[in-house]
């Protein structure tokens, strides 16, 4: 039953996202129907229900575009029924405890409030924004922050992430900076919702543009979560590579508070194994979200500085434009750090790209010569053949290459 709700959620989101209200709310209506007749959902079901089918009529015998603004505004509203009906749905079927409280002493409490609560209340949120602005108190914020962002990433929640874009701006600056993070990843996740919740697209600029920085920091701290796709510390430690004592500070100070410095197979609580495939999902959609768009603006200089944190981590996605910053980058790698096929059958790409197709050919046969055998390089080779074309190679340019290059 989980995972034919989790199935549900997904269909919900895809739905929204193409702004298919009817079809989504086939499936609230499903839900609201097994909550029971007394449930608190029903009048804003009825009343978007009626509302959607009033403007589909009007849709199919005028062209106003007020229709089109109306129709994003009715498709956040049924993001929030959606989102809350699901929060209900959860705690009905025993998915989410049904929690009203907590212990603010206990961290163990804090965690597992911020991290199932389905319902927080404004004095949780109260309490959130005190401890976080609390010197006495960052690492306990920390722990909250970190569980509620897990709560959203869960089970949506848009006044949670409202409290932590507020926490963007708090005066502990390792809470505040722990906020950004989460938000960047958060909002770049759901970035079609998004499209649909202005207020949060207005409250993070805000938030930005009040770090009086021209925005330095968050492209910083989004650098940093692209980066960090390489860098899995509990694997490091566990391989012995890597010490407790060379955390962060404030990731040291988490362990400590749980009483888990000492073991490490605690931190699994804190940090699932699932964490680094959600941040290798961030990077794979992350160039096509709106906070991505936000941050870059027009500024050549970041969009390079970005193209060259994406090549660090091993992807081209954003090079295609900027071969000039790939060239460069491959140069020094071949120089002075590894020389793998991949680097030599990018750097191909880039003279190819750049019209030098004898030291495209070279670095191609070279990376060749790497691999052990024909089907091993065109395995790296061949899923780039699109890219090349759409970029201007002439297919039998691409096709000639390789025919010289099967037997090399």
């Amino acid at each position: 039953m989980s995972q034919k709700l989790d199935d549900q959620i997904a269909t919900v989101e895809k739905a929204l996202g193409e702004r298919m209200i009817d079809h989504a709310l086939v499936i609230v209506r499903s839900w609201l129907n097994e909550l029971g007749e007394n449930n608190p959902y029903e009048q804003a079901y009825e009343k978007l229900r009626k509302e959607y089918t009033e403007r589909f009529k009007q849709w199919l015998t005028s062209s106003d575009p007020e229709h089109d603004v109306e129709l994003n505004r009715m498709t956040g509203n049924a993001y929030r029924l959606a989102d809350t009906a699901y929060a209900a749905l959860r705690i009905h079927r025993g998915l989410s405890p049904d929690m009203r409280a907590f212990n603010k002493q206990s961290p163990q409490s804090v965690m597992q409030y911020f991290t199932f609560c389905m319902n927080l209340t404004e004095d949780d949120y109260l309490w959130l924004h005190n401890i976080s602005n609390d010197a006495d108190h960052g690492a306990i914020a920390l722990m909250a922050i970190a569980a509620l962002a897990k709560n959203i990433r869960e089970c949506f929640n848009e006044r949670a992430l409202l409290a932590l874009i507020e926490g963007i701006n708090a005066e502990n600056a390792v809470v505040a900076e722990q906020c950004l993070a989460n938000v960047l990843i958060i909002l770049a996740h759901y970035d079609v919702r998004i499209d649909f919740f202005p207020e949060l697209q207005n409250a993070f600029m805000d938030a930005v543009s009040s770090m009086d920085d021209e925005g330095d920091d968050a492209f910083h701290t989004l650098c940093a979560l692209v980066r960090s796709v390489k860098y899995n510390w509990r694997d490091s430690i566990a391989s012995g590579e890597l010490k407790v004592e060379d955390l962060p500070e404030e990731l040291q100070s988490l362990l400590e508070l749980t009483g888990e410095k000492e073991n490490m197979d605690g931190v699994v609580s804190w940090m699932p194994a699932t964490e680094q495939a959600y941040m290798q999902g961030l990077v794979d959609i992350l160039p096509e979200t709106w906070v991505y768009s936000a941050l870059m603006g027009d500024s050549q200089e970041r969009t390079q500085q970005m193209a060259i944190v994406y090549l660090s981590v091993g992807r081209m996605d954003l090079l295609w434009d900027h071969t000039d910053v790939a060239a460069r980058w491959l140069r020094k790698q071949l120089r002075d750090g590894s020389k793998s096929p991949m680097d030599y059958i990018n750097y191909g790409h880039c003279m190819l790209l750049q019209g030098d197709k004898m030291m495209a050919y070279e670095h191609y046969r070279q990376a060749r010569n790497m691999c052990k055998s024909p089907k091993d390089f065109f395995a790296l080779y061949r899923p780039d053949r699109r890219q090349l074309v759409d970029h201007g190679i002439p297919v039998e340019t691409v096709y000639l290459l390789e025919d010289q290059l099967i037997n090399g």
